[in-house]
Order: structure tokens, then sequence, then C-alpha cells
């Protein structure tokens, strides 16, 4: 049958009769078979250099760039008990709006006269600084009135030494006349005892000079006596003068003592007095947050507590707001290996969830359905989930706006757009693993004027 041997069998063996035989001729491939499977094959190769735009598939959804054109809690700035709701979820409300009415549950705000009691207070405390003032202004005139008479005492007694030097310096010179003509008189005398012991002078004579010597050294007795009381009396002045100031040092010191206790006294009224006007003023603004109103216009989505009755906590969360003038963008999660490849202004189709497309993303121009943009920013750190975020926003002069009907959350995916290669090359790109190319051609000028390609990669 192999026909190995020599001996063939052939010739006694009629395969004819063999249904194996008959079902192998009918199975045979036919010329049109071989002929279309070698039209796909050409075709397969014809498409395989077929221009294909490189790109990177992300998904995310719909949100707004701008912070505050986001959903935002309503939250509660005080602790309060739910009084009553002034608004039902979907409902459109304005900014300033009250959303729902709380009342107080702490104690120390319980008085319902509470800020007229800390008023009346506060005048009290205010009145009192106005005393203190009037005390001090009193201190002080009393201070300037000690300043004036001591000045006065201590210029009377400056008068009354100065005139006790005069009077210590004329007693001083009438003692020294007076000594002068005790001196005279005494030598009027030894001349008169000599004479009269001669017999030229009488004993009256005598008698005479000595009675005048006696009188003048009466003279000179009294005299020194009296400059000793002028001298005296020149001491009690200056310790006069002495006490004088130390009494009244002590009483401007006492004074100016009192007009620091006042003023202390002051200061710490004005700190009671500014403390009392800040509690009015948090009472006063307490009140307000009684009634939670809207941040700005928009729908009221969820309402995070039920009923009345129910308390709430400071800073807690009553409801969702979302506003209703936005400007919508999408954010997209990407792999980290695929962020160095874009930049900031990268083209990006959109398909958004609800809005029916045919997607291709190696031939973006056949593709329908969908919606450009452009990226306008790119997270510098790590989600949490593990992707990098990408903001996207759609470009100024497009011709396809987005639909006026996306609303936050709507699910997207994005296709960004890089390089033009063939397809053969993704398909060998994406059987090895390799992230997309981002080649740029340089030209460098060689000194035979010639031109040379250099496949440099850099990333953008």
């Amino acid at each position: 049958m192999l026909n190995i041997s020599t001996n063939s069998i052939s010739k006694h063996i009629q395969l004819e009769q063999y249904e194996a035989w008959k079902v192998l001729r009918r199975s045979r491939i036919s010329k049109t078979t071989i002929a279309l499977f070698s039209i796909i094959l050409l075709i397969g190769a014809i498409g395989l250099f077929l221009p294909w735009t490189q790109n990177i598939n992300g998904t995310g959804y719909v949100t707004t760039r701008s912070p505050e054109q986001r959903p935002q809690g309503i939250q509660s700035v005080i602790a309060g008990r739910i009084e009553k709701w002034y608004v039902k979820e979907g409902d459109f409300v304005n900014a300033g709006d009250t959303i729902v009415h709380i009342s107080e549950i702490k104690s120390e705000y319980f008085d319902p006269e509470l800020i007229e009691r800390t008023t009346e207070q506060l005048d009290a405390k205010a009145q009192s600084v106005d005393s203190y003032q009037q005390k001090i202004n009193a201190l002080k005139t009393q201070y300037s009135a000690l300043q004036e008479m001591l000045k006065l005492k201590r210029n009377q007694l400056e008068n009354k030494i100065e005139q006790g030097y005069n009077k210590v310096e004329m007693d001083s010179i009438d003692l020294a006349a007076y000594r002068g003509n005790l001196e005279i008189l005494e030598n009027q005398l030894a001349r008169t005892n000599e004479l009269y012991e001669k017999g030229l002078k009488t004993l009256t004579e005598k008698q005479d000079k000595e009675y005048k010597v006696q009188q003048a050294r009466a003279k000179v007795t009294v005299q020194e006596n009296k400059l000793i009381n002028q001298r005296n009396e020149l001491t009690n002045s200056k310790l006069e003068l002495l006490a004088i100031e130390k009494e009244y040092a002590d009483k401007l010191s006492k004074s100016l003592s009192d007009q620091q206790s006042a003023l202390s006294a002051r200061l710490e009224s004005q700190a009671a007095t500014s403390k009392l006007r800040n509690q009015v003023s948090n009472y006063s603004e307490r009140q307000k947050f009684y009634y939670i109103l809207a941040p700005q216009s928009g729908f009221i989505t969820k309402t995070t507590k039920k009923g009345i009755g129910e308390t709430v906590k400071e800073g807690a969360e009553v409801a969702t707001i979302m506003p209703d003038d936005y400007d919508i963008a999408v954010e997209v999660y990407l792999q980290p290996q695929d962020v160095p490849l874009l930049d900031i202004g990268t083209d990006v189709t959109l398909r958004f969830d609800g809005w029916p497309a045919i997607v291709i993303s190696g031939w973006p121009e056949s593709s329908t359905g969908v919606f450009s943009g452009e990226i306008v920013a790119i997270d510098r750190y790590l989600s949490d989930n593990g992707y990098y975020r990408v903001m996207i926003t759609p470009h100024e002069n497009t011709k396809k706006p987005w639909p006026e009907k996306l609303r936050v959350g709507t699910g997207t995916r994005a296709f960004m757009l890089l390089n033009n290669v063939p397809v053969w090359y993704e398909l060998w790109r994406q059987l090895n693993g390799f992230p997309p190319d981002y080649y740029t051609v340089e030209k460098n000028n060689t000194s035979s004027g010639k031109e040379q390609k250099a496949p440099i990669r850099s990333i953008k």
C-alpha cells in the first residue's frame, strides 16, 4: 500500500470496495476552497500594514472640576434636636433656603432669655469700667495736687533755709564784731590796770573799764548763743525739708499705687466686658445656627437624618445637595505605566454609559456615538485604588458638545490617542506586553550634510 516493498499487493486489493477509502476520496479540498482561503490570507496580510492609532484605555465617571460644583453634604454647625423639616428629597432650593430647624440640647443654653441676661451683665461691667476710670482720673488729680503741695512746701522750706543761712552769716559777723570789741576793751582794761598801779588812773576809771569788759563779754556770750540757735534752726529746717519730702513721697507713692490698682481693676473689668461681649455675640450667632440653610442653589438628593426628635452632633451631615449649575468633567483612573506617556492637552475619546456608541479604538475616525475631550490635570500621587487619576474636560471649540443630560456619576470609558503605527506592530506589541511607543524623530546635521533618523524614545 505504501509501496515500500517491491512485493506490491495493490494488484490484489480493490480499494474502491472499502467505505473508508470512499470517505477519504470525498473529503479532499476543492480548488475553490483553496482559492478562497488564499484570498483571506492575502487580505489579512494587507490588513497588517494598515495604520492603527495606539491608545490607552481607562474607566471613570463624570464629575466636576470645581470643588464647589460637586455634591456636598449640608452639615449642622452645632449639636441639636431636629424639630422640623422644610424640604423633601428631590426638592430644588435656593442658596439661603431653610433645610431643617433644630433646637438646643446643651443645658448651658436652655435659658430663653440668655442673651438679655448676659447683656445686663455686660452693661454692669461696662459701668464698672467707667467707675474705675473716674477713680483713676480722681487719683491722677490727687497725685498732681500732692506734687504741687510738695513743690510749695519745698520752696517754702528752701526759702526758710536760705534765710537761716543768711541769719547765721549775720550772727557770725555780729559775733566777730563783739569779739573784736571785747578784745579792744580787754586791752584798754589791761593798760588802765597798769596805769592804775602807777597811780596815773583812778579807781573809778579802772572800774569803768572792767564794767565795759563785762558788758562786752556778755554780748559775746549772747551772740554766740544766738548763733548756735540760728544754726540749730537751720538744721531743723533742713530736717523738716527731708521730713516733708519723705511724707509727700509716701503720699505720692500711695496715690500712684492706688492709680495702678484702679487701672488693674479697670483692665480686669475691660477683659470681663470683652468676654461678656464675646459671649453675647456667640449666643446671637449660635441662635442663627438653629436653622440649617442651603449653602448654594441645587437639588436635595438625600437626607441622612430621619424624622422629628432625632439628635445631631456638631458637624454631622443632615442632607446632601447637588448644585444646579456646574461644568462637567470626567475623571479617569489609569495604570501607573501609562501615565508617563500622557501630558496636559492630550486628546481623549470618551464613551458615556447610556449613550449608544460603536467604538473602534484603533480607528477613532470610524467610531460613532463618542465625544472628544482633553486632559487638563494629572494627579501627582497614587490614589487609594492603585491607579493615577486624570481629569478630562471638553474641547473649547469642539464641534460635538457633550450631552446636556449628563449627570455627575455617569460611568465613562476613555481612550487616550497616541501614535499611528501599523496593525502588525500593534499586534506584536500586545503579544509581548510592551507599553505604547511614543517615538520622536530627531534630525542631526552631519558633516556631509545628510539627515539621519534616530529612534530616540522621549516621554512627553
